[in-house]
């Protein structure tokens, strides 16, 4: 199984596409849970590593979308099957900052969050597989 690289990425458009039948290797994110419809919601991939994981920098894709009440969908093209690693935010007043008394956020396997681990879930608890086509996974966002 392929690695994939340890280098930041790119910011790059929602291409719903990419994930359609027969395309890939690719993960469509579905997320859900999205509180009103205001601010920005970006959704960074990462490879499953400890070393990468929430590393500023270490992430493959970004995509910026305004958000929407309810549930959203993103393509996140990876160049190959692999372990990877999905974090989803919510900047509700989209200031850039992060409002721990407003803004959400979701991980790949939904991991529980508390005040313990900040919000930072360890990278075990946050890896899947992704195969050589597309791997769908589901987001749920949380909020304090």
């Amino acid at each position: 199984m392929a690695m994939a690289p340890a280098v930041a990425g790119s910011v790059i458009s929602n291409d719903l596409s990419k994930c359609s039948a027969g395309k890939g290797p690719a993960i469509r994110v579905n997320v859900n849970g999205i509180q009103g419809g205001a601010g920005r919601l970006r959704v960074h991939s990462y490879p499953a590593t400890k070393a990468a994981w929430l590393a500023k920098g270490r992430w493959l894709h970004r995509i910026e979308s305004s958000a929407r009440a309810g549930s959203m969908s993103f393509c996140v093209p990876v160049s190959a099957a692999g372990s990877y690693a999905i974090a989803v935010r919510h900047d509700k007043n989209a200031n850039g900052k992060t409002d721990l008394s407003s803004d959400g956020g979701g991980f790949s396997n939904n991991p529980s969050i508390n005040i313990f681990n900040l919000g930072k879930p360890a990278v075990g608890k946050v890896a899947f597989q992704a195969g050589p086509g597309v791997t769908t996974i589901t987001v749920n966002m949380k909020y304090m």
